[in-house]
């Protein structure tokens, strides 16, 4: 039986790593695209603690692709990702440079600084995930276009999140008929624009079945997406635990130094006659 063109045996993969991310459930159409199209050049505007990159790197790994996968980011944060310190930029090069040295770039500052210095018509793959406004993603949006190839792919996250000031929606539901598109609803939605004018084949047939068989292709990515989520709960679990066991193998270390350092031996006396004093006191 003929494999559904929209679906591969890496549609199936796992995540060889996780971080806390909202873009979990879209793990598995990232590994399908990177498998369908074999972009030279992906670039990621947004990347917090690097879930959604270190995907895009580990099938770009898994398939042997001469690829290069940047991230770009300023890495403070922003009013919808919320503000962090510098401890999540050292996680994300950290794991780059153990896992991923020879596929994984990160670009450290505004999105408008590497636009000018990347070159035009060079990435295949542009996964804008910034700030979410809607002049925001437009800007960033415009300002990348050139930047994208002939058979290039422009993915949008976010795109059916409407709480607070969230735009990405607005700015979809704009431009998805301008080039061949198929949008997700599930993970907080994924747009996936096709802008180049040589869409590749297994895109195209992707795209084509998306008009046909929409609701067959969103249930099958969101139950492979369901999966992953709850597999990244598990590891949230599991990290927390080993963090809290952690703590406690620490503070029962530095009770046991305490009780065989010198000052607690001389101590010991005055803590004796203390005790002594409390039990009195209490009759």
């Amino acid at each position: 039986m003929r494999e559904h063109p929209w679906k591969s045996a890496a549609s199936y993969w796992e995540p060889a790593r996780f971080a806390g991310s909202a873009w979990y459930q879209h793990a598995p159409f990232a590994s399908w695209l990177v498998d369908a199209i074999e972009p030279r050049t992906v670039v990621e505007l947004g990347t917090h603690n690097g879930f959604s990159f270190f995907v895009f790197c580990e099938a770009v790994k898994r398939l042997g692709l001469d690829t290069t996968v940047t991230a770009t980011d300023g890495w403070m944060g922003d009013e919808h990702a919320g503000f962090y310190g510098q401890a999540v930029y050292d996680a994300v090069a950290e794991t780059t440079a153990a896992h991923y040295a020879d596929i994984g770039e990160l670009h450290r500052g505004y999105f408008d600084e590497f636009a000018p210095t990347t070159a035009e018509g060079s990435v295949d793959i542009l996964h804008i995930d910034g700030r979410h406004r809607y002049e925001d993603v437009r800007h960033d949006y415009e300002t990348w276009l050139p930047t994208v190839s002939d058979r290039g792919v422009v993915l949008f996250h976010d795109t059916t999140e409407r709480k607070r000031d969230f735009g990405v929606w607005k700015f979809w539901d704009e431009i998805r008929d301008r080039h061949p598109s198929f949008g997700f609803e599930h993970g907080h939605g994924l747009g996936v624009l096709a802008v180049g004018e040589n869409v590749p084949p297994r895109l195209e047939a992707f795209l084509a079945a998306g008009r046909v068989e929409g609701a067959a292709i969103r249930a099958f990515y969101y139950e492979r997406g369901r999966r992953i989520s709850d597999a990244a709960v598990a590891w949230a679990d599991a990290a927390r635990y080993a963090a809290a066991s952690a703590g406690l193998a620490d503070a029962e270390r530095r009770v046991a130094d305490l009780e065989s350092s010198t000052s607690w031996r001389i101590t010991a006396p005055v803590r004796r006659v203390g005790a002594a004093l409390r039990s009195r006191n209490s009759r």
